[in-house]
């Protein structure tokens, strides 16, 4: 899957859920736990999510084996 990725570019949660391709219900437990990327919390209550700390924190999660 290709994703045109825009510099500061900031994902939803729907968005991550979709490309990472696990339940809202997943991420927010992960989020729970202190295990999911970093997130921003808008004044109205929504997370966004940069592009570049999901890159991140997906690279911190690759086997290292």
């Amino acid at each position: 899957m290709a994703v045109a990725v825009r510099p500061g570019q900031k994902l939803t949660v729907d968005e991550v859920c979709a490309e990472l391709q696990v339940a809202r219900s997943t991420f927010y437990d992960w989020r729970q736990k202190g295990r999911g990327p970093r997130c921003i919390r808008l004044p109205n209550g929504a997370l966004r999510i940069r592009r570049n700390d999901l890159e991140n924190w997906l690279a911190d999660c690759e086997d290292r084996s």
